[in-house]
C-alpha cells in the first residue's frame, strides 16, 4: 500500500508563502546540501507527485524552466508521474501529468495500487481535503527561521483534532529543521 505524504516548508508562525502568490523568498533560509539530499531521498522514494491547481501551474512553470543548477531535483521533479487535483483545470501540460475531479476518491484509489509514496507539495487546499478525509500517513514539515507577519498559513481552521506522533527531528546546519509527524487520529 502507497503512503500518502505531505511535505512543506513553512516559517516558524506557520505561512507556507507569504503575501502573494509563490512569494516563497524563506525558502532561500534553509536550502543547502542538507535539505536537498533530503529532498533528492524523497523524491526517490516517490511514485507520484499530488498537486493542488495553483501549486501545479507554479511548480510547472518552475521546474520546466529549471538550469542546470537544479541538477537531479529537476530530473525528478520533471519525470516522476503527477496528479493534479482541481475542478477547473482543463488541461494539464507539464510532462506526465493526470488531472482528476475528485481528489480524496482518486488519492483513496491510488493509496491501495502500489507501495512506493505519494507526495503532496504546497497545495494547501488540497492539504486540508485530505486530512479531513485522514488520508495522510505522515507529516514531513522543514521550519523555516522566521517570523512572515503575513501570508498564507498552511494549516487552516477546519482541519480535523490530531494527536501527532514525532518519529525524526533533523536540524539543518542553516537553521531550519525537519519535522517528521506519523498521524493518530483521535476519537
Amino acid at each position: 500500500m502507497r503512503k500518502l505524504i505531505l511535505w512543506n516548508v513553512i516559517t516558524l508562525d506557520g505561512f507556507f508563502e507569504g503575501e502573494k502568490n509563490w512569494d516563497l523568498s524563506f525558502h532561500g533560509l534553509i536550502w543547502g546540501k542538507e535539505l536537498e539530499e533530503f529532498s533528492l531521498t524523497q523524491l526517490r522514494s516517490a511514485d507520484m507527485l499530488v498537486f493542488g491547481a495553483t501549486t501545479y501551474i507554479g511548480m510547472a512553470d518552475y521546474w520546466t524552466k529549471a538550469t542546470d543548477e537544479e541538477g537531479e531535483v529537476a530530473k525528478f521533479m520533471n519525470e516522476l508521474p503527477k496528479l493534479v487535483c482541481s475542478k477547473t483545470l482543463q488541461t494539464a501540460s507539464w510532462k506526465n501529468s493526470t488531472i482528476t475531479k475528485d481528489a480524496v476518491r482518486e488519492v483513496t484509489k491510488l493509496k491501495q495500487e502500489g507501495n512506493g509514496n505519494l507526495f503532496v507539495f504546497g497545495s494547501g487546499i488540497l492539504s486540508s481535503s485530505l486530512m479531513k478525509a485522514n488520508l495522510f500517513d505522515e507529516y514531513r514539515i522543514c521550519i523555516a527561521p522566521i517570523f512572515l507577519g503575513k501570508g498564507t498559513k498552511l494549516f487552516k481552521e477546519g482541519i480535523p483534532n490530531q494527536t501527532l506522533k514525532c518519529i525524526e527531528t533533523k536540524p539543518l546546519s542553516t537553521g531550519g529543521v525537519v519535522l517528521r509527524y506519523l498521524p493518530h487520529i483521535n476519537s
